[in-house]
């Protein structure tokens, strides 16, 4: 398959001074796009950029980003943005010379592409789905923002609607294989506890085998297809138990149906999950049974874990998981095959033990975090204006 091309550089910033780059993010749950953003605030050098964000409501995300030295302001966010707020935004984006906005959503690439126009800074909008949504499209179109996409999918989808390949550019996402990594050999579990591990708050030995989905509780997500799967495999494994973690809209009526099923000594619904790097390596296999997916960050840190995957075939998941040496790849909402994996690979540790570490050397060669923020970075600085630069009303961005 043809390459997308490589991220362009360009020297367009004054050396020695730092680009301001405006964060434009449409939401503000605890997903994978915000722990994408979080991260690339946390690793951009503070020697060559600063950061403010704006986010549409104030709450956990907010708070980490102002922890990691962001300035961060809340604005209204909806499709249509009101002109109160982009008002306010293209006041502070002259007031404080931004170099680039960076969008995120299409209601943040809305707010964003209207600002652009208005100051003339140029815009970087990164899709973050498997698809590029038509208000994406539209915005695009208006003000020749540059999009970036995080899987090939993606970035061949956005070529066959028309955009520009000059304006288009494939950043795959990266995972910190420093901090997800696996266990120590002998190391133990977390006592029983507020501060317990995974096994230790579900009352289960190290020796009990362990199975997870990880993700948000959403119907693109397929929490029910892992449910079903649990249903037609658990009475061959009854050694083995299984966990779904995360929050979401689904939560309710999955606990629901796990009662009504009798699977609540089987499986529990952990809800949302701090330590992440903690809990993957608290767990022997880990399941995706999304519908749509681009580049899912939790099958990224489950395998720099060490934990082998089970994942549905779905946008930028081949381009992850490497069929038969890594992990499996099973079609989207077939909750048989799943099952049928399962019972293959919990019956056999050897099996899970090499296919762990497979994913693991995979990671760290071909998904590791610097390799993915360097490209962004290199973009970043590709794109930015010179806050010394005259910008014209009405100027397009670019």
């Amino acid at each position: 398959m043809e390459k997308p091309p490589a991220t362009r550089q360009s020297a367009t910033t004054a050396v020695g001074r730092r680009i301001h780059v405006m964060e434009i993010v449409g939401n503000a749950i605890v997903g994978g796009m915000e722990r994408w953003v979080e991260r690339l605030v946390e690793h951009l050098p503070a020697a060559r950029f600063r950061v403010t964000l704006l986010c549409p409501y104030e709450g956990e995300f907010s708070e980490r980003l102002r922890a990691l030295g962001a300035e961060v302001l809340s604005v209204p966010m909806p499709d249509d943005p009101p002109w109160s707020a982009v008002q306010m935004v293209q006041s502070l984006v002259r007031s404080s010379g931004v170099d680039l906005l960076h969008a995120h959503l299409p209601n943040a690439h809305v707010l964003a592409g209207l600002v652009s126009r208005l100051t003339g800074v140029p815009l970087l909008s990164t899709i973050h789905g498997r698809q590029i949504t038509l208000l994406d499209l539209e915005v695009q179109r208006a003000v020749n923002s540059h999009l970036s996409v995080v899987c090939r999918q993606s970035y061949y989808h956005a070529l066959g609607l028309g955009v520009d390949a000059r304006r288009l550019s494939c950043e795959p996402n990266g995972v910190d294989t420093r901090r997800f990594m696996p266990a120590e050999p002998g190391a133990e579990a977390v006592a029983a506890g507020p501060g317990a591990g995974l096994r230790a708050r579900l009352g289960l030995t190290a020796q009990t085998p362990l199975v997870g989905f990880v993700g948000r509780l959403s119907p693109e997500k397929g929490p029910e297809q892992f449910l079903r799967a649990v249903m037609l495999a658990h009475e061959r494994l009854p050694e083995v138990r299984f966990a779904m973690v995360g929050d979401g809209p689904l939560r309710a009526p999955l606990a629901e149906e796990v009662q009504r099923l009798g699977l609540q000594q089987r499986l529990a619904m952990v809800g949302h999950w701090e330590d992440m790097p903690a809990l993957y390596r608290e767990l022997d296999l880990v399941v995706s049974s999304s519908h749509s997916e681009a580049m899912p960050l939790a099958l990224m840190e489950a395998m720099a874990s060490g934990v082998p995957v089970i994942a549905t075939r779905v946008g930028g998941v081949p381009e992850i998981v490497q069929h038969g040496r890594t992990g499996w790849l099973v079609a989207a909402r077939d909750p048989e095959d799943i099952a049928g994996r399962l019972r293959l690979m919990m019956t056999d540790a050897g099996l899970r033990r090499r296919m762990g570490a497979a994913a693991r050397e995979d990671m760290v060669q071909r998904m590791d975090l610097a390799q993915s923020l360097a490209r962004v970075e290199a973009l970043m600085q590709a794109l930015a204006r010179p806050a010394s630069e005259p910008r014209r009303l009405g100027a397009a961005a670019g």
